[in-house]
């Protein structure tokens, strides 16, 4: 189904309350077949944060479970407030702090694609992926139609090398949760990850990591209250995409 159009940047208020989002994945069918697999998985982020935000919580129970988990940080997120000088580097070590609290067997790949314009580097995405996916049994990554134009591309390289390489692929929204309504999920396969007291402990010290983008740059947070509301859910949620 082609995904629904987001408006960029985001409204600060999200579209559809929490409780509404909230009552709605309570009743979603839970994430199977996962935390069992013994293959090694590969999660796409487009910008430092955006593992934790959206699949912190999986990845830290994959580490817990002994699986080997490899992070492709597609950019820096250098954009995000282009007059800080530095901040690139600033946002590599939030995120490599975050992920060690996430799981110790938590790998990071670097690619250093521009921050605003991974569409634009789509295929090298697509080859950069396919070879980090060799003997992977899954593959984690945005969902394409998450809003946000660097989730987007990522999220369809991701979509490109999962069926190219026959492996499953967990799609997972960051920024869907703020603009869109319950119309936008129809026809997607949404599983829900519950999240044991450890891992949401774990998963809201590792948002803490990000202050980058909880402090005011001026314009306000990136990660807004509502944002990091979010990341606090006792859930998460994928798209269980069709098998290739």
């Amino acid at each position: 189904m082609p995904a629904p159009v987001a408006p960029h940047p985001f409204p600060l208020v999200p579209r559809t309350p929490h409780a509404r989002w909230e009552e709605r994945i309570r009743r979603l069918p839970p994430l199977e077949g996962v935390l069992g697999d013994a293959g090694r998985c590969v999660v796409v982020a487009p910008h430092p944060d955006d593992e934790t935000l959206g699949v912190g919580g999986l990845v830290g129970a994959m580490g817990a479970a002994g699986r080997e988990v490899r992070v492709v940080a597609v950019t820096d997120g250098e954009a995000s407030h282009p007059d800080q000088p530095g901040l690139a580097c600033r946002r590599r070590r939030e995120q490599q702090r975050a992920l060690r609290l996430l799981g110790w067997r938590v790998a990071v790949d670097r690619l250093g694609l521009a921050d605003g314009q991974v569409a634009d580097e789509v295929d090298a995405l697509v080859a950069a992926l396919r070879d980090r996916v060799d003997g992977a049994s899954l593959l984690v990554a945005p969902w394409r139609g998450d809003g946000h134009p660097d989730h987007d591309a990522a999220g369809r390289a991701a979509a490109a090398v999962a069926e190219e390489a026959g492996i499953r692929l967990l799609s997972y929204p960051v920024w869907l949760w703020q603009w869109a309504d319950e119309e936008a999920l129809a026809g997607l396969a949404l599983r829900r990850l519950d999240l044991p007291p450890s891992l949401r402990r774990a998963k809201a010290q590792a948002v803490a990591c990000f202050r980058s983008q909880t402090e005011d740059g001026g314009d306000g947070p990136v990660l807004t209250d509502a944002v990091r509301a979010r990341a606090a859910w006792p859930w998460e949620v994928v798209v269980d995409e069709p098998a290739p």
